[in-house]
């Protein structure tokens, strides 16, 4: 497991389980730790040795215990070395430099999930990238291994507090592996996260999966605008929740091949969207961004104040997480504003403009935008 956050330490859980019980896992799983100092019982400690010794995160998962086979490891190339399966649990702008170091000591036949929910950009082509994609790209580049790395992604309604306290709830698995040796490694991949209080389905469009548990952080900031805003109420948070699967589903089919429409009816779209607009921390911050905005609403606020804004929220309310929202709105808004499709995208381009250009908050109710055009296809 690389990465050892709030939502890596919930899925170890299901991991380890998983791993302890399956004949065709090893039982002890290695989970690269960034290695910090906290302070516990007025002693300074490193992280790493706290999870190896109580087998809890205490800074990013208090009170929850992890699977004594889960294997605090701060030094990532010890961590996955030899491994055949990585999975990608942490911010994706720290990715690249950790890629390069991990080619060189997986197994041949190593593949990927991705648990990371944002988008790259390719800025010379001003088009969207998969994550999973990069993933395969620098794995694949210079790499001991005799075919191309595959990567899938794991995407659903997962709000990783509830997930570990084994409250019900889905996720979906999109991958598209080759057989080894007759095996299904997308049944057996799928067996590795899929418990009782976990289920796991698969499918096999990755980038309708994956696109999803980008944009929908983007939809969240708006339902969070509408949370903060006092005079607004249920039924204009769940018009913005249908227009924002509407554009969800555009930029999909308007940047990606291959998307299926019965992908946005699994966990990875619609069940993600509904939760993450509910109790995410992109939702979560949006509201406190607005109350703060809406405590000072005799003056403009600029660009620098919108982004000293967001540092301030994201560092009181995450307690060292990172959020993603606000980065893939600026990136989706990037690559939308140089094909000059933002008038196609009303609420992302609104969302934008409130976030980091200072309209007012109560302007989100323009970007739900009733349209009877249809879907538009990839014509890019």
């Amino acid at each position: 497991i690389v990465g050892s956050g709030n939502w890596g330490s919930a899925i170890s859980i299901m991991i380890g389980n998983n791993c302890r019980r399956l004949a065709d896992c090893y039982t002890d799983v290695n989970m690269w730790v960034f290695e910090e100092d906290i302070q516990l019982d007025g002693k300074t400690r490193k992280l790493s040795q706290v999870i190896n010794e109580q087998h809890e995160n205490v800074k990013y998962l208090s009170g929850i215990e992890l699977p004594h086979n889960i294997i605090a490891v701060p030094d990532l190339e010890e961590a996955c070395r030899d491994a055949t399966l990585l999975i990608f649990v942490l911010p994706h702008q720290f990715l690249p430099p950790l890629l390069r170091k991990l080619r060189r000591v997986v197994h041949p036949s190593c593949r990927g999930v991705s648990l990371i929910k944002g988008l790259d950009f390719d800025k010379a082509n001003k088009k969207p990238v998969l994550i999973s994609q990069t993933i395969e790209d620098i794995m694949s580049t210079d790499s001991n291994t005799p075919h191309p790395f595959s990567c899938g992604v794991l995407m659903g309604a997962n709000v990783a507090d509830e997930v570990a306290k084994g409250q019900i709830c889905e996720s979906t698995l999109a991958s598209n592996f080759d057989p080894i040796d007759g095996i299904d490694m997308n049944e057996r991949t799928r067996k590795i996260f899929d418990s009782p209080s976990f289920r796991v389905q698969h499918v096999k469009d990755v980038a309708g999966a994956e696109v999803s548990g980008a944009l929908k952080n983007i939809v969240a900031l708006g339902a969070g605008f509408v949370d903060g805003l006092d005079h607004l109420g249920g039924n204009t948070k769940a018009a913005l929740l249908r227009v924002g699967m509407k554009e969800m589903i555009k930029f999909c089919r308007t940047f990606f091949e291959g998307i299926r429409d019965d992908t946005f009816l699994e966990s990875c779209g619609m069940a993600d969207l509904i939760t993450t607009c509910y109790g995410g921390r992109n939702r979560k911050c949006a509201e406190a961004f607005t109350r703060r905005r809406t405590a000072e609403s005799e003056r403009e606020w600029n660009a620098e104040e919108c982004e000293d804004l967001w540092k301030s929220v994201e560092k009181e309310l995450l307690n060292g997480q990172k959020l993603q929202g606000t980065l893939a709105c600026k990136e989706v808004y990037m690559v939308l504003e140089s094909r000059d499709l933002l008038s196609s995208f009303p609420l992302i381009h609104k969302t934008y403009q409130i976030a980091f250009q200072g309209a007012p908050v109560d302007h989100i109710v323009d970007g739900i935008v009733i349209r009877n055009s249809p879907v538009c296809h990839s014509n890019l």
